[in-house]
């Protein structure tokens, strides 16, 4: 099936509340005929791609409903909905917890007092009023952990709060059963269970306001889209909503305002801060033709423009498609905790049992078998492990997006650590893009006059022109304040040069090659220095005689050369692949400090040459992101430099939306710290369930400390992902 003809849905999950919960869903839908989905627990989102006839959102949707979860579809509209949901159930979540702790609070201070030693083992609290404060924090507390308990079981999984309810059942149930029976001789655990259930509302609560933070890039830029918009019509400025602009609309920007959508300037002149695309801090000249970005900010002058692209089609909107795409993904560092996720809760459960028959058998006491089951059961929580990866690559992401790096999935995030070859692209990436006159060389008349008589007539010439070099040439007459003639009887060789006719002489323009076979001679001495810098020659003559030679090159980025050296300190070997002659690439080699590189080699050829030097180890590719995009997609890791192209967006793993390579640099150093936070989370997760299930069947864990360190366990492991936030890129 053609991937074009597929549509993708996201879905906001309700009811998950364990790694265990996302592995269920995510293996509910894809059982589904043509459907792939991914489930992110951390952001508590489902993406979900599927073939419109094989499958629709509706049975989507109706499938994880009977898999024991809600679902509905999310849109940028319900964001705010959205948003306003959660507050509201993180506001009950948060009442429930102080119902809970209030009538917990008795229970824990005789806890308290009996191990400190106060009236020896003596219970201050009857057993009945144990049985009342506990009662309510079970049933009424505690009943969402046997409500989610249901709706897993009922949909073919087991989930954390299958544990939950197990365990806190069975210190409740045993409790009560001793207080009816009258058996004073036993020991009570009604605050175990009430203990364990406030613990996990806390440590739920701690979570949820933790992730919060993970999220913080993608609503610092839905923050940053304009909601009002003044656009002219019928002669007069109105206000209208964002939302109802459409392509074509000439709106205004005024002074310290942001532009509300895509656009092309076609009056005015100012600066704009686009910091928010770009992370560069330096306000960016606009004048008449050059394009706006939404939510950019005007500086001090006022523009004039034409909307070209609008809601979902501005840039901002694809940036921010494009970071929840990547929060959404799953690197492949995540699949060993997909894998023990999906079969944790049952392994565990059939570990409590056996603690319980074992510790009954070898020491006939059938409490501590009880009680040490029920620790297994409360310590062995896999959120952890669900939110190792999934918040450390939503933190990165973000903080990428801040910076200008835009990555586009979990994969592309972990490979670009492991790069160890670098190709890029000579025009555009190494050098600015934008050919300019670095050298007028007269061999006519000496001193200034010589040099504009010979600039006049060339760009006199190449009035009528379309190659690279000539909008150079007539940029730079235009900056000398230079008059131009209408040449006569332009005749164009292509490839080679120009013939015509200025003021009656006739007049020639091209590479040196062409006005030698024209029989002009030329000073070869002037020329030799300019060749061997790897510039573009063009040469002139008037009347049969030579008036001189303009160089043009296209210059070398300043930060191109620090930026070599600083991918070579990461280990990265950089390797340029240009179209260009031999000479000019070997100029712009040396000036950028790379040693490796190839002249001549055609578009098409570059991606066969991406791939063969992965024999070497996993190779990126920096381009701009167009002609280079056969190589993007051949290389382990695209960059995408100076990024705004759509090609650029679906074809890279990587967009920079900076023209400088330090940003691959950067995006590197990202990668390394996002995959060394997923390692220490990872680690943290398996370490905790490795030591704390031996433990807490050996008898060594209390229930309620276990519960403790379960709910600590994950706000640790978010807490530790969201200190990525201090990443920044190197100024």
């Amino acid at each position: 099936m053609n991937d074009n003809a597929r549509q993708t849905v996201e879905l906001s999950i309700e009811g998950m509340t364990c790694a265990a919960c996302a592995a269920r869903i995510e293996k509910v839908l894809n059982k589904l005929p043509e459907v792939e989905a991914s489930v992110n627990f951390a952001a508590e989102k489902a993406y979900v791609r599927f073939t419109p006839g094989m499958a629709d959102a509706e049975a989507i949707i109706a499938s994880v409903k009977r898999a024991g979860y809600s679902a509905a579809a999310s849109s940028r509209d319900s964001h705010e909905q959205e948003k306003v949901r959660k507050r509201a159930i993180y506001r009950e979540e948060l009442r429930r917890f102080w119902f809970s702790a209030l009538f917990t609070l008795p229970l824990v201070a005789q806890m308290a007092m009996m191990f400190g030693g106060i009236n020896g083992h003596q219970e201050l609290l009857p057993r009945a009023v144990q049985f009342l404060l506990a009662t309510p924090v079970q049933f009424w507390i505690g009943g969402r952990f046997y409500r989610s308990a249901w709706n897993a079981l009922r949909g073919g999984g087991a989930n954390m709060d299958v544990l939950v309810a197990l365990g806190t059942s069975m210190a409740y149930l045993y409790s009560l059963v001793v207080t009816l029976a009258g058996l004073h001789h036993q020991h009570v655990y009604f605050e175990a269970s009430a203990t364990i259930i406030t613990l996990v509302l806390a440590g739920k609560i701690l979570e949820a306001r933790a992730k919060a933070g993970t999220t913080a890039a993608i609503e610092a830029l839905i923050r940053l889209q304009p909601q009002t918009a003044t656009i002219e019509r019928e002669g007069s400025l109105i206000e209208v909503p964002v939302a109802t602009m459409i392509p074509g609309d000439i709106f205004i920007v005024r002074p310290g305002e942001s532009v509300p959508v895509d656009g092309e300037v076609s009056e005015g002149q100012s600066s704009l801060d686009e910091a928010m695309l770009s992370g560069e801090s330096m306000p960016v000249a606009k004048r008449p033709g050059d394009k706006l970005f939404a939510a950019t900010v005007n500086g001090s002058g006022l523009l004039k423009a034409r909307a070209t692209g609008v809601g979902s089609h501005t840039l901002l909107s694809g940036i921010i498609r494009m970071v929840e795409q990547a929060q959404g993904s799953k690197a492949p560092v995540q699949r060993l905790a997909d894998q023990v996720a999906a079969i944790f809760v049952p392994v565990v459960c059939a570990i409590a049992v056996l603690t319980f028959l074992g510790w009954w058998g070898l020491s006939h006491d059938f409490t501590q078998a009880v009680i040490n089951a029920v620790a297994v059961l409360v310590i062995a929580c896999p959120c952890a492990l669900g939110l190792a990866t999934p918040t450390a690559i939503m933190v990165g992401t973000g903080q990428g997006a801040k910076a200008g790096i835009l990555i586009k999935d979990g994969q592309a995030l972990e490979l670009a650590e492991k790069i160890r070859i670098l190709v890029v692209d000579k025009t555009g990436t190494l050098t600015q893009g934008k050919p300019v006159v670095t050298d007028i060389v007269s061999m006519g008349r000496a001193g200034k006059e010589g040099g504009d008589e010979l600039l006049q007539v060339a760009a006199s010439l190449e009035q009528g022109a379309t190659h690279p070099l000539s909008g150079a040439i007539l940029a730079r007459a235009a900056e000398a304040g230079l008059a131009l003639a209408a040449p006569q009887g332009l005749v164009a060789e292509a490839g080679r040069g120009l013939r015509g006719e200025l003021g009656g002489r006739p007049c020639l323009l091209g590479s040196p090659g062409f006005l030698r076979e024209q029989g002009v001679a030329l000073d070869e001495a002037l020329l030799l220095p300019l060749q061997q810098a790897g510039k573009s020659i063009v040469a002139v003559a008037r009347g049969g005689q030579a008036l001189g030679a303009i160089a043009v090159a296209d210059p070398l980025r300043p930060s191109s050369r620090s930026a070599v050296a600083r991918l070579r300190e990461l280990g990265v070997d950089v390797v340029m692949l240009t179209g260009d002659n031999a000479q000019t690439a070997a100029a712009v080699a040396a000036a950028a400090g790379i040693i490796r590189f190839s002249a001549e080699v055609l578009p098409n050829d570059k991606a066969g040459r991406v791939a063969g030097l992965k024999a070497e180890g996993l190779v990126g590719m920096a381009g701009d992101g167009i002609n280079d995009a056969p190589a993007l997609a051949a290389a382990d890791v695209g960059f995408a430099m100076g990024a705004g192209s759509d090609v650029a967006l679906e074809t890279a793993g990587v967009t920079l939306m900076k023209n400088d390579l330090n940003s691959v640099a950067d995006a590197i150093l990202l990668s390394r710290a996002t995959l060394a936070k997923i390692r220490q989370n990872l680690f943290f997760a398996f370490v905790y369930n490795v030591l704390g299930i031996p433990l807490a069947a050996a008898g060594f864990l209390n229930p309620v400390i276990a519960g403790a360190a379960m709910a600590l366990s994950s706000v640790s492991v978010v807490s530790n992902s969201l200190l990525l936030r201090r990443w920044k890129p190197r100024p």
